[in-house]
């Protein structure tokens, strides 16, 4: 993507629009592949005002009351709305894109140069520049047509992984794409969560809505490296990597002709650029609480994961067994925002937004003792699940920010997650050199519930906690002006 100061002219426009009133029906059966989540760029829905299917959907009932739709409990509310279909299968085809790429590029960095720093060194390519994209593209996601941004991310994203199929391609230009890719990542991610909201209302299905994209993208933990692997047994890296740009592609069409033009959030209105854009946000203490209650739960809970090979060699296991502690906590996220989603009201889940929250690296306790795999993968289970307290906490995000911000906001805290898991994995593993594997997870377990006590407090004192309202009714007022 262009760097330019005015996006209007970086990102043009082509083609006809389809108007709002009458999308054009999701092409093919209603399933499909990957396009983008909470990993690198993929696609997303789009718009800023709830018009066309938005309205005419469930959505025009559900935020109204809070609770699912009328007619749909849960979360096939949210598929009844035909314009979230084909974003959530856009996304799927994005995310799948970016987990085969990922691991193709991995393989082919390692065969080009059989050095295992340069090869861990594509994944860590994908934390880094979330951090830059974040603080300095953020603004894009409120001055520009939603529809756009989407469409455009994702062929820059097809344009990059083309480029690495090039057999000429020098290994440091393929770690320059990799991290290309990773810098529009969060304006992607962040214009894709605020159009939710133009879709699905500011209610209980954006809740549901982006609920359901945060579980396909932990599922993608689980499936996605598996299903890369089995490709590579097919094709070389390079062949794989064609298929991805191919994915990106389908999820960009998939945008383009099946969601509704909007226009941009903040079109005529005074709009901060680059880092003044990003403390006009920050300046605001009850967004700023609510992102910081976003960012310090992930920076503790990816320790397990990031020291799970140390640990499985502390313990002396099966490499089946360290698959198991990989796998536990992502299990755990899912199961805990399915029951949430399920089974609890709207209300019930902003109660339980603190409890879960400052809770959920207490069960990294259990490493005290260096249990064996059973009980590690209980604790991570058991950390897991707790992340359904994001349900709520999404609910008393998109009600404190004014709208004119909102992709803004959702890039800063989309980037502000991804910087901080980076930040994490490193930080356990230069704790592990100097501590055993499971003194360092339980330490974190220690540490992770002071800050997160900590970062509750300061949630309470901004009045974000959704005590009187989503993210009190009374006060809302204020916090918009702010």
């Amino acid at each position: 993507m262009p760097k330019h100061e005015d996006p209007t002219t970086a990102l043009p426009e082509t083609g006809p629009e389809p108007t709002a009133a009458a999308p054009p029906p999701l092409p093919g059966p209603a399933c499909g592949g990957p396009a983008s989540g909470s990993a690198p760029v993929g696609p997303a829905a789009t718009g800023s005002a709830p018009v066309g299917p938005a309205a005419t959907g469930p959505a025009s009932t559900g935020p109204a009351s809070g609770r699912p739709a009328p007619g749909g409990p849960g979360y096939r509310a949210v598929f009844r709305v035909r314009e979230f279909r084909v974003v959530f299968v856009a996304h799927l085809f994005s995310l799948l894109g970016v987990v085969v790429s990922e691991l193709a590029l991995t393989v082919l960095v390692y065969d080009l140069t059989r050095s295992p720093l340069l090869s861990s060194l594509t994944f860590a390519l994908g934390f880094l520049p979330y951090l830059v994209g974040g603080t300095l593209l953020a603004g894009l996601a409120d001055r520009l047509p939603p529809r756009r941004i989407l469409v455009v991310c994702d062929l820059f994203c097809a344009g990059c992984v083309a480029l690495m199929v090039v057999p000429a391609t020098p290994v440091a230009v393929l770690l320059v794409l990799r991290c290309a890719i990773a810098v529009v990542s969060p304006v992607f991610n962040g214009t894709r969560t605020a159009t939710l909201a133009d879709i699905l209302g500011e209610g209980d299905l954006f809740v549901l809505g982006r609920s359901l994209l945060r579980i396909v993208s932990q599922s993608a933990l689980l499936t996605g490296f598996a299903v890369g692997g089995v490709l590579l047994t097919v094709v070389p890296p390079r062949g794989a990597l064609a298929v991805t740009a191919a994915t990106f592609l389908v999820s960009a069409l998939l945008l383009r002709l099946g969601t509704v033009r909007r226009p941009a959030r903040a079109a005529g209105k005074a709009a901060a650029s680059g880092l003044s854009g990003t403390w006009a946000v920050l300046r605001n203490r009850r967004v700023r609480a609510l992102m910081v209650m976003f960012w310090v739960p992930p920076l503790f809970a990816v320790v397990p994961e990031a020291l799970a090979a140390p640990y499985a060699d502390e313990i002396g296991v099966s490499t089946a067994a360290l698959g198991l502690l990989m796998c536990a906590l992502p299990v755990g996220t899912i199961a805990g925002e399915l029951f949430a989603g399920s089974f609890l009201s709207a209300a019930t889940r902003s109660r339980i937004v603190l409890p879960l929250a400052v809770t959920g690296v207490l069960p990294y306790l259990l490493y005290a003792p260096e249990p064996g795999v059973a009980l590690a993968a209980v604790a991570l289970f058991l950390a897991g699940a707790t992340g359904a307290y994001t349900l709520g906490l999404d609910a008393w995000f998109v009600a404190a920010v004014p709208e004119e911000q909102r992709g803004r906001a959702m890039t800063l805290m989309s980037a502000g997650m991804m910087t901080v898991q980076g930040v994490g994995m490193a930080g356990a593993g230069i704790a592990a050199e100097f501590a055993p594997v499971h003194a360092v997870v339980a330490g974190t377990g220690v540490l992770g519930t002071v800050c997160l006590l900590a970062a509750a407090a300061e949630l309470r004192a901004a009045g974000a906690t959704g005590e009187t309202g989503p993210v009190g009714a009374g006060g809302d007022r204020k916090a918009r002006r702010g």
